[in-house]
């Protein structure tokens, strides 16, 4: 912790905001949407939910494929199967560890092509893949520019999962920010952390209040209790953004520290033979989470 977070803890108290609502909510949707440069954000209770919300948004249903990179956490799959899609998991690639953007296109391909083939060795049907989840594991950005550019040629949305990414970019655009949507996370063992909590990034607006809608229930707008929609428990307690809004004040102290751990080991292993780090590529900035 830096400190500062019991200011605002203190805040949510003494005014009795302690509900998925208040200050501390809205301020921490502020400094996110603003450290990242996206529009918009919607403060959540985990970056799965974020995940899950962004592919409802996308309209996954049962049945759609959602490509996924092969080499990440579960969370950015589980949601996929929530929703009863199928995920296809693609290659990574050794500058990086994300996902291969030429695998990623062949991904598209044999999918539209129905060449895709599944565990009972049956052809899977051919369609477009709805979605395609591009994670930035470790910290490190996977190749944006290259993934955005074959997402937009074939007209499928992309989710960032930028997770473990909070204060990476490349050539200063910020890590959360390619996506039609982006998503982060600040469990526990994060670059910052709200103990458990995530957010959904977007510059589209109707986007980010859908995903505060549906993250409340999504309760209609009416007198009595109404749902004309399937809802979700999601939203971030004003108490917890509390203590997002003082761990982001800290965030760029905490990404130094983690460098510097880098360059410890950088150092601690240059004369050892076999041994490589995971060096940046130019125009490229990791947290080193």
């Amino acid at each position: 912790m830096g400190g500062s977070e019991k200011d605002f803890i203190h805040d949510a108290f003494s005014s009795n905001m302690i509900a998925p609502v208040g200050p501390n909510v809205d301020g921490f949707e502020h400094d996110l949407a603003a450290y990242t440069g996206v529009k918009y954000a919607a403060a959540l209770s985990s970056g799965t939910a974020a995940l899950h919300l962004a592919m409802i948004l996308c309209d996954v249903k049962p049945g759609d494929y959602v490509i996924c990179q092969n080499m990440t956490f579960s969370a950015s799959a589980n949601p996929i199967r929530y929703l009863g899609a199928t995920p296809v998991f693609v290659d990574s690639e050794p500058e990086t560890w994300n996902i291969c953007p030429d695998s990623l296109e062949k991904a598209i391909v044999m999918s539209m092509e129905g060449r895709l083939y599944f565990g009972d060795d049956s052809p899977g049907k051919a369609q477009k893949p709805k979605t395609i989840v591009a994670v930035n594991l470790y910290g490190m950005p996977a190749q944006m520019n290259r993934i955005l550019s074959i997402a937009g040629k074939y007209n499928i949305p992309l989710i960032e999962d930028a997770a473990e990414a909070l204060g990476s970019h490349i050539n200063g655009k910020q890590c959360g920010s390619f996506g039609h949507l982006g998503i982060l996370s600040f469990n526990g063992n994060k670059v910052v952390t709200t103990s458990g909590g995530g957010a959904l990034l977007s510059d589209d607006e109707a986007m980010v209040k859908k995903a505060r809608f549906l993250a409340t229930q999504a309760r209609d707008p009416a007198p009595h209790y109404q749902h004309s929609e399937i809802g979700y428990n999601y939203r971030m307690s004003n108490i917890l953004a509390g203590i997002g809004r003082g761990q982001m004040q800290v965030l760029d102290e905490r990404i130094r520290q983690r460098r510097a751990n880098y360059r410890f080991y950088e150092d601690l292993f240059k004369d050892m033979k076999g041994v490589a780090l995971f060096p940046e590529p130019e125009g490229y900035f990791s947290n080193r989470w």
